[in-house]
């Protein structure tokens, strides 16, 4: 038995595709929206009519027909070009319209799918507060029952939610304590919040290091009423909801930190081509030739780690190591390319203008999101046993 690591003939025909669509379209235009701090609707409207944010959904709801591993194919494509692009498509699929399609009723699917999965509405979810990310047992924010009116009432702050605050935000899923386990722990639920309802409020944008094309904001929730059928799933089961989507998130951002690693290969081979130090290009140096090698090593191992794991996700497999250990590695490549490809650069690499100045400030976030490096290395020892 032999195994082959290529892609199926639909997956490259995607891949190409969204290669393609990169280049020509995302490419472009992209420095201006981020230097601009402005989110770029038209680009993704293009992504909705393309079919992206529909990649891994059935087709009675909207969507392609695909799986994840054709999402993570977009994923990478994508990031090798532009994170903010990149991260605006993860997160409306696997936060905005993945929890729907999981774990809400037929008639929730039917309601929100089809808009999430045109691209025509996005959505997000509500899980990070100013006090507690990693430690979502953590939450504060709450919703009580209001059996008279028969609504669940909310109250509390997210943060960092991408996708929130956008024109086309239809809906933020927001985890809250919605009561108490016998042991005292709290009973944490996931209740869907439509964009305009009372009582939610979207503050200012964030001022951000990187990614700064996307669409973060923090959300308030001041008795904010919804109907109890927004409930997501079953009461007091928000906690492991979550911990399924952020596994399957993990593998969307291992996708995404592979491409802007990759990316780094890409811009940093045609600068040195072109860029001549002492009478010839760079390109000739073996200390450059030795340094961009080592990039293209370790984007390609990553991409092995994360087809690996979304290989065992779609296949319906235990994938929970292995999206850890693709995500840890491939955000730390992420971050160690952009800083090399700066150095290939030199001055240039420190020019805005230039796409692995955008690379390098975007690539740090890949770090954090999802689960921190530290809670990577955390989960991956506690599926070796090493954790009581």
């Amino acid at each position: 038995m032999t195994f082959d690591h290529r892609l199926s003939e639909e997956h490259e025909e995607l891949r190409a595709t969204v290669a393609r669509f990169a280049q020509d379209v995302v490419a472009p235009k992209i420095g201006e929206f981020y230097e601009q701090e402005e989110f770029p609707y038209e680009i993704v409207r293009e992504m909705g009519r393309m079919g992206l944010f529909g990649l891994p959904f059935p087709e009675e709801y909207g969507g392609m027909g695909g799986d994840y591993f054709a999402l993570g194919v977009a994923l990478e494509e994508l990031a090798r070009v532009d994170s903010s692009v990149a991260i605006t498509l993860e997160a409306g699929v696997s936060l905005g319209a993945m929890p729907v399609f999981r774990f809400g009723t037929e008639e929730q699917r039917r309601t929100w799918l089809p808009k999430l999965c045109s691209g025509e509405m996005l959505g997000a979810f509500g899980l990070t507060e100013p006090g507690g990310g990693s430690d979502a047992g953590a939450t504060r924010t709450t919703a009580r029952l209001d059996e008279t009116t028969g609504e669940w009432v909310i109250n509390g702050t997210k943060s960092f939610i991408t996708n929130s605050g956008t024109d086309i935000t239809g809906l933020v899923t927001v985890t809250a304590v919605t009561g108490r386990k016998s042991d005292g722990r709290p009973r944490i639920s996931s209740i869907i919040v439509p964009s305009g309802t009372p009582g939610f409020t979207v503050a200012k944008k964030y001022s951000k290091v990187g990614w700064n094309a996307s669409d973060t904001h923090e959300l308030s929730f001041a008795d904010c009423r919804v109907p109890a059928a927004n409930l997501l799933g079953e009461e007091g089961r928000g906690y492991a909801q979550f911990l399924r989507i952020l596994d399957e998130g993990r593998v969307a951002i291992a996708a995404m930190a592979t491409g802007l690693a990759q990316g780094c290969v890409d811009e940093s081979v045609a600068y040195a081509r072109t860029r001549e130090a002492f009478g010839r290009p760079i390109a000739d140096n073996q200390a450059i030739q030795f340094k961009i090698a080592d990039m293209e090593m370790r984007a390609h191992t990553a991409r092995l780690a994360w087809r690996d794991a979304a290989s065992r996700l779609v296949r319906d497999e235990s994938f929970k190591k292995e999206a850890a250990l693709a995500k840890l590695y491939a955000s730390e490549v992420a971050v160690t390319n952009a800083r090399e490809a700066t150095q290939v650069h030199g001055g240039y690499g420190f020019m805005n203008e230039y796409p692995v100045a955008r690379m390098w400030r975007d690539s740090k976030i890949l770090e954090i999101g999802e689960g921190t490096s530290e809670v990577q290395r955390l989960l991956i020892a506690r599926e070796l046993g090493l954790v009581s």
